[in-house]
């Protein structure tokens, strides 16, 4: 059957798809718009598996913060290319990802792709329908659901990198500037755990060994690389835990001090950094 100009139109209205793509799925539909539409989402589908193995490291980090601040979200929606981070229904998919963690208090990743959006599509439909329009993979890179007293965020300029820094025994200080320094810092220091105690067996195994190595390079006795090692290890924490690090605005005491400065018995419980890379 003859498709029309404006049939195409309307359909391409419909989904956002390509002129082209609407045309070629009315024609296999024989007209029927619900199964041309079904037609370009198993297109999408099909999009979405081809470039299954492609890298998304574009993207944008958006973050909502309950009326109370006790409660963060964030969402890391990540794409092939910069171009496509900018695109309206891009960012748009991004913050219905975002009202949906938030409406539904998603717990993990597996449980906002399940979610259902307020327009009524499934979340991970949605997602490979606008793989299908603009064909490149779409992914949710990062997802976190931060609880405490005081939940601070932060999203860096490029809104590619995004922070949530979780404060308990606030006791009704006002926390957001320290906060945001503190968030700031996570940013732009990458720790790798809050204390030292957080650091992972592999981690401080892998750290030893590059110290022995170092030291046995630059000719120390064999039997002083242990040492030497362990003592290379404590300077690791102090560069790259969170509580030890010094604050970059001021080199004369480090996190966990500013806490205490701040306000007594301040502490961080835990802190969540997500980057598009």
């Amino acid at each position: 059957m003859a498709i029309s100009a404006a049939d195409v139109n309307k359909l391409r209205q419909m989904t956002g798809a390509g002129m082209m793509d609407c045309k070629k799925a009315l024609t296999e539909a024989g007209g029927d718009f619900e199964a041309a539409i079904d037609i370009l989402r198993k297109a999408g589908q099909k999009v979405a598996a081809k470039r299954a193995d492609n890298a998304t490291t574009e993207g944008v980090v958006v973050v909502a913060i309950n009326a109370d601040g006790s409660n963060g979200k964030l969402v890391a929606l990540a794409c092939e290319t910069e171009p496509v981070s900018k695109v309206a229904d891009f960012n748009e998919l991004a913050a219905a990802l975002l009202a949906s963690a938030v409406a539904t208090d998603a717990a993990d990743k597996d449980a906002l792709l399940a979610s259902t959006l307020a327009d009524g599509r499934n979340a991970q439909e949605a997602m490979v329908e606008l793989t299908g329009k603009i064909g490149e993979k779409i992914t949710i890179a990062g997802y976190e659901n931060v609880t405490a007293e005081k939940v601070v965020s932060y999203i860096h300029s490029n809104n590619k990198i995004g922070v949530l820094v979780a404060f308990n025994n606030v006791q009704g200080t006002d926390i957001q500037e320290v906060g945001k320094d503190i968030a700031m810092q996570i940013t732009a220091m990458k720790p790798v755990a809050l204390d030292k105690d957080g650091v992972d067996s592999a981690t401080i195994e892998r750290e030893i060994e590059i110290g022995r190595d170092q030291a046995r390079q630059e000719g120390k006795p064999e039997a002083m690389l242990e040492k030497i090692a362990i003592g290379r290890l404590e300077k690791f924490y102090k560069e790259s835990t969170l509580l030890n690090q010094q604050f970059v605005k001021d080199g004369s005491i480090n996190i966990k001090q500013l806490l205490e400065q701040t306000q007594k018995g301040l502490t961080i419980s835990t802190f969540k950094r997500v980057a598009l890379a």
